[in-house]
């Protein structure tokens, strides 16, 4: 399998690099995969018996803002402070040996990838990004760079100061889909969406490297989105890098370790 992942990298025209959860692993970033890695992270959530999905709920905003901001707030720190591993660059090392155009698609809202110097205009995030606000009413379509410095307590896991809203003064909120979400605006990525198609329009008859990292059934968006172009696309071949659930069908092939680990194998092969 190691000798085909490295075959399909060496011979691509084109990336697509689609990341999930487990992508930021290897950062030090927590894995919230079920209920008890979501706890690990956030002790104080367990004592209070709240998963990761129903703390990653709009209504928090709603009805205590400085509870909902404890939880988004950390998260925004957290991913300011963090260094992308290794892996990120290995792929961009893949794309300038190659010569080659790509473009990320991914379920993360750290903004991990441009952190990490992958170009704002080729990246997809179908979630959203935390570094981005919106009003949570809202009051218009407006989104905005999130410039917010957020204190939280950590024991009470509640923020000490409420971003708001420019225009209207009210609660503002991360520009991510959430669970049971009906206020998100899906501008942003809906421009990012059609800049992606475009980008496959142009390289349909190219040779397609898929690398997906940790992307778990869970939720599949991810998952999904690399199988559609692998099997929509005669010229693409798909690598699937996980840890759990490597699954997936012939002719693509999967490489069963996290994403540092699988990036840095088939780099070895590559030299």
């Amino acid at each position: 399998m190691l000798e085909r992942a490295a075959e399909i990298v060496r011979e691509a025209e084109a990336f697509v690099i689609t990341a999930g959860a487990g992508m930021g692993v290897d950062s030090g970033l927590p894995d919230f995969r079920g209920d008890q890695g979501f706890w690990k992270a956030y002790p104080l959530y367990a004592r209070l018996g709240l998963s990761f999905i129903e703390a990653a709920n709009p209504q928090h905003f709603e009805r205590d803002p400085a509870f909902g901001w404890g939880f988004y707030g950390h998260r925004t720190n957290l991913y300011r402070n963090t260094v992308p591993h290794d892996g990120f660059q290995i792929i961009r090392r893949w794309i300038a040996r190659n010569s080659a155009d790509y473009f990320v698609v991914t379920s993360n809202v750290d903004g991990q990838f441009q952190k990490a110097g992958y170009n704002e205009a080729r990246i997809l995030e179908v979630h959203g990004s935390i570094h981005h606000l919106q009003c949570l009413k809202p009051c218009c379509q407006d989104i905005w760079p999130n410039h917010e410095e957020i204190e939280v307590n950590n024991e009470t896991m509640r923020a000490l100061s409420i971003p708001r809203c420019p225009h209207c003064k009210g609660v503002s909120r991360p520009n991510i889909l959430m669970f049971g979400d009906w206020s998100w605006i899906a501008q942003r990525t809906q421009v990012q969406e059609t800049a992606f198609e475009q980008f496959m329009e142009s390289n349909q008859d190219k040779r397609i490297a898929v690398i997906e990292m940790g992307a778990g059934t869970g939720i599949p968006t991810i998952r999904a989105m690399s199988e559609r172009v692998g099997w929509r696309y005669p010229n693409a071949s798909v690598i699937r890098i996980n840890p759990r659930e490597p699954e997936i069908k012939p002719p693509h092939i999967s490489l069963v370790c996290g994403a540092l680990e699988g990036l840095q194998k088939i780099d070895n092969l590559i030299g």
